[in-house]
């Protein structure tokens, strides 16, 4: 961001929170591989990161200037007992450790930011891939795995990147620590040139088993949190049963289970973290015994041996961010599958070049069912299997296939996301589909409501307005459920509406469609859940807030059909007859015999 008051000036803060807004999502090329993906991350960022490469570069250098001072400080001070040259060195070597202080924080500062950064970006292109996939996610990975993936395999990998800035900087530290070995000694310069990579060699086979057992811990945690996603939505359902002591031990060997395969992911993980530790602190023993041996017989002198000592402490540091990044690298590989695995789940084709929906509620027509949906009336689709309404709602709201619909529900030949379908004449497979949402609502009683408060939940995606809000409530007959709560609008519910009963969930998923003022609002049974008396109220109420668009409701209620200005019977799969709730009674037998069965099961 450019001040106003000086033009060519360019605050950092505002330049590393500039790029971090760059974001677009992968490429196919970027998804080839976790290292591809890793590849992403760092280029998305790379001014940051070559930043970062910088600081740590120089905080490293930075580290090896001190024990040149010292020894200058021991042979010309110590040494020859001369005081003001002590001193001189001594302050150097104050100002040298503060500017180091200050390059270290700064390199903290950009990896944290790099780190988060990562995280941010694959967090993000998670959830845009998620959206894109729509309804068809649930059918294709498991609610487990994309809690592990948005839980843990993000931070793993987002971790991986903070090895840019020290590892770069461990690499430049440990040339230029050989070549000042080697104004001291070859001999000690050719055993440190040596010694390092055996000390990385040695750790090899760890990272090599982290990387095999970690996939297979991985696996298993992803099955693991699907199993306790399913426990924690159907816990109710299970205490009704009295089935949560069953499904509690068959979790608790389940878990105990992936407690072992973490042992054999956690023994290669121990295993180099004390490698990292105890091998450089040998590795900086041997050499110091060779320097001192060195200094005996005069080859070098006292400072010589401090400035090797020095060097090789700070040669650890290098030894250590290799082998820990190794080790994150390993961690990394894995983790990284399973999101590209998750972000290379085809979406369905969507027209490169889609056509405007027509002004207007419609009509819609499904060719394959023979339904057409007149504009402007409350439509009511009834069928013997509920199954083949729910297909026809599908394919005219463009989903995926969902779990209601059964092999055999659809007419043969029948396909998903709204091939067939059309609005207005034109086909739904070839509309742009961010518009055909905009304008036309799907509501579904399986429809996820997320924790937050009542006003987020109804508003959704729009801007909440607590007038509308209210309106939409009043218009799903769910005014009573807010007045109850003791926050009103603001009262926070859980997630999936679980302090709430079935009818009220039911008809806060209706208000949220109300709100959202769709030209065409498909409900799936929307008033399966509550009594005669507020489903007449709902129809009612919905009828005149939606009053000059178009609604399709899918039931077999005497109750809403006769509130209904339209009728469409479907046999089959197929229309078998269309008209109004009492015409359909005179005229049509299936139809007679169907409202009878649903009207004494209620």
């Amino acid at each position: 961001m450019v001040s106003d008051a000086s033009p060519r000036k360019w605050s950092m803060r505002a330049w590393l929170d500039r790029t971090a807004e760059t974001w677009s999502p992968p490429t196919p090329r970027d998804l080839a591989g976790p290292l591809r993906y890793l590849y992403w991350l760092t280029k998305s960022q790379a001014r940051r990161v070559c930043l970062g490469a910088f600081l740590g570069t120089s905080w490293m250098v930075g580290l090896t200037i001190p024990p040149w001072v010292l020894s200058r400080a021991v042979d010309q001070g110590l040494v020859h007992r001369d005081t003001s040259a002590l001193i001189g060195w001594a302050l150097l070597l104050l100002a040298i450790g503060v500017l180091n202080a200050l390059l270290g924080i700064s390199r903290h500062r950009t990896m944290t930011k790099i780190r988060m950064d990562a995280s941010f970006r694959s967090v993000r292109a998670t959830v845009w891939h998620t959206s894109r996939l729509g309804a068809s996610l649930a059918r294709r990975v498991s609610a487990g795995e994309v809690v592990t993936v948005g839980m843990s395999d993000v931070q793993i990998v987002a971790q991986a990147l903070t090895v840019t800035g020290p590892g770069v900087g461990a690499a430049v530290a440990y040339v230029v620590i050989a070549v000042v070995l080697f104004t001291i000694s070859p001999l000690l310069a050719v055993m440190v040139l040596v010694g390092v990579p055996l000390l990385a060699i040695a750790v090899g086979p760890f990272l090599q088993r982290i990387e095999r057992t970690g996939g297979t811990y991985r696996v298993h945690q992803g099955q693991l949190t699907t199993r306790l996603v399913d426990v924690l939505g159907g816990l109710r359902l299970l205490n009704g049963l009295g089935g949560k002591k069953l499904v509690a031990e068959r979790y608790e060997q389940q878990s105990q289970a992936l407690v072992g395969h973490g042992y054999r992911v956690a023994g290669p993980t121990s295993w180099v973290g004390a490698l990292s530790t105890g091998l450089p602190a040998l590795f900086l023993a041997a050499v110091v015994w060779l320097s001192a041996r060195m200094a005996a017989s005069g080859a070098i002198t006292i400072g010589d041996v401090v400035a090797v000592y020095g060097y090789v402490a700070v040669l650890v540091l290098p030894v250590v961010f290799f082998i820990e990044a190794g080790g994150q690298i390993a961690r990394a590989r894995v983790a990284g599958r399973r999101i590209i695995g998750l972000l290379n789940l085809p979406v369905a084709h969507r027209p490169s070049d889609p056509l405007p929906i027509p002004v207007g509620c419609g009509p819609l027509a499904d060719p394959l069912s023979g339904v057409t949906v007149r504009p402007g009336l409350l439509t009511a689709l009834v069928a013997a299997r509920t199954a083949d309404a729910i297909t026809v709602i599908e394919r005219l709201g463009r989903l995926e296939p969902s779990p209601h619909t059964t092999a055999g529900a659809a007419p043969r030949g029948a396909v998903g996301c709204g091939e067939g379908s059309s609005w207005g004449g034109v086909p739904l497979a070839v509309t742009d589909r961010g518009e055909l949402r905009g304008r036309l609502v799907v509501a579904d009683n399986d429809a996820e409501l997320f924790a937050g408060s009542v006003r987020d939940i109804v508003a959704g995606r729009l801007k909440p307005d607590d007038h509308r809000i209210h309106a939409a409530l009043r218009g799903a007959v769910a005014e009573d459920i807010v007045e109850a709560l003791p926050a009103g609008l603001d009262t926070q519910l859980a997630a999936g509406g679980s302090d709430l009963s079935g009818g009220q969930r039911q008809r806060i998923r209706l208000a949220r469609a109300v709100y959202a003022s769709p030209d065409v609002l498909l409900a799936i049974d929307p008033t399966s859940a509550v009594d005669a008396n507020t489903e007449a109220a709902m129809i009612d109420r919905l009828r005149a807030a939606r009053h000059g668009t178009t609604t399709v409701i899918t039931t077999t209620s005497p109750l809403v059909l006769d509130r209904a200005d339209e009728v469409i019977v479907l046999l089959d799969g197929q229309v078998s007859s269309v008209g109004t709730h009492a015409d359909l009674l005179h005229s049509d037998t299936h139809y007679r015999d169907l409202v009878s069965r649903a009207q004494d099961d209620q």
